[in-house]
């Protein structure tokens, strides 16, 4: 196995900084996504790591062998890297097995097993093997595509946002076999996306890069549950943003009294709520009352907008499939579990431009 450290790594292109200084520790084993919103520098880091580019300044460890630092470079097929590009890139004259067996040593091409060990561990049936890729699936053709990288078992694949032409349907299927994969042939793994649900399921470590830097590093529970800033908490998902003034670890909002998860300085504060902490009911017995305004149902889910009756704010809750009110209907609001405090004015992300994936949205700030 083998970690990758990557130390104020910098590269911009004539005036433009793409990277701006990236520190960034990848564990031996680990599956670490990299993620952020179109244009933030995810794909050029991947560029780097493999030797594609060459930084501005910094170092590259993998393993503990310095690959890169500044007058002293070790070209990408010495660096034992794998490398998954977003289409696949399959040779299309070649069969499967052909396409898997060209990233063995030429002396190893023709060794049958191996490619049929390589179909087994992505999923696929040793029939495939005859196949070309226009005769595979989209999903079909990533799995062929992470087979040919791990064939001549690397110590680290880098994946460029290897599943965004995918289908829902066929995604979904091809994330479960390309984890399983590299789990089992115990590669270091480093993906970049710009799908937080991707990260979120996928990762065992998670890097939120902005603007060419890291803003935020941890697993998937310490980024949504504790996002570093607003920024962070508001691209991980969904959220509620309201004003508030903390006293004594309590936020006073428009939403009651809720306890703050962490420290927090006494006085004004922005307050983050994830949809599904908001509970709503019937019973009368909450004094939060609001209004159901619309539904935007997903089957086993639907998120709930809500307008306050007792204050000038309009909130949204995530509910289960079987429980959703009808427009219109009064509701009564509650919070489970503590929130979060940044300090006001704090600036919030904006959802990517060109991405459908994207869920976040600051759905209250007044």
């Amino acid at each position: 196995m083998t970690d990758v450290t990557i130390r104020a790594l910098t590269k911009s292109y004539g005036a433009v900084r793409v990277l701006g200084g990236i520190d960034l520790h990848v564990p031996a084993g680990s599956f670490t996504v990299v993620l952020g919103p179109s244009g933030c520098g995810k794909t050029t880091l991947l560029r780097l790591i493999a030797g594609f580019d060459h930084p501005d300044d910094g170092t590259i460890f993998l393993g503990g062998r310095r690959v890169y630092s500044p007058g002293h470079t070790v070209p990408p097929e010495h660096r034992q890297i794998g490398y998954v590009a977003q289409e696949g890139a399959l040779f299309p004259h070649l069969t499967v097995a052909d396409n898997i067996a060209f990233g063995l040593a030429r002396r190893d091409r023709r060794t049958k097993p191996r490619v049929a060990e390589l179909l087994d561990l992505v999923g696929l049936d040793a029939g495939y093997a005859r196949r070309y890729p226009h005769e595979l699936s989209g999903g079909q053709q990533q799995r062929v595509a992470l087979a040919r990288a791990l064939a001549p078992q690397p110590g680290v694949i880098l994946l460029d946002e290897p599943f965004s032409s995918l289908d829902a349907g066929l995604r979904d299927g091809t994330r479960r076999a390309v984890s399983h994969a590299l789990a089992v042939a115990g590669a270091t793994a480093i993906l970049v996306t710009h799908d937080q649900a991707e990260a979120l399921s996928l990762a065992s470590q998670v890097a939120v890069m902005r603007d060419g830097r890291l803003v935020q590093v941890g697993t998937p529970a310490e980024l949504y549950r504790a996002p570093v800033d607003l920024g962070v908490a508001t691209f991980l998902g969904d959220a509620v943003v309201l004003p508030a003034l903390v006293r004594g670890g309590i936020a006073v909002c428009a939403l009651g009294q809720i306890a703050v998860h962490g420290p927090a300085a006494d006085g004004p504060a922005d307050i983050l709520i994830r949809p599904e902490q908001i509970l709503t009911g019937s019973t009368g017995t909450e004094t939060i009352r609001a209004r159901v305004l619309d539904v935007t149902y997903y089957g086993k889910d639907a998120t709930v907008r809500l307008a306050l009756t007792t204050a000038a704010s309009t909130i949204c809750a995530r509910v289960p499939g079987y429980a959703v009110p009808p427009i219109g209907q009064e509701v009564g609001v509650t919070v489970h579990g503590a929130v979060i405090a940044y300090p006001p004015g704090s600036p919030a992300a904006s959802r990517c431009a060109d991405c459908v994936s994207c869920e976040s949205s600051v759905v209250s700030r007044q």
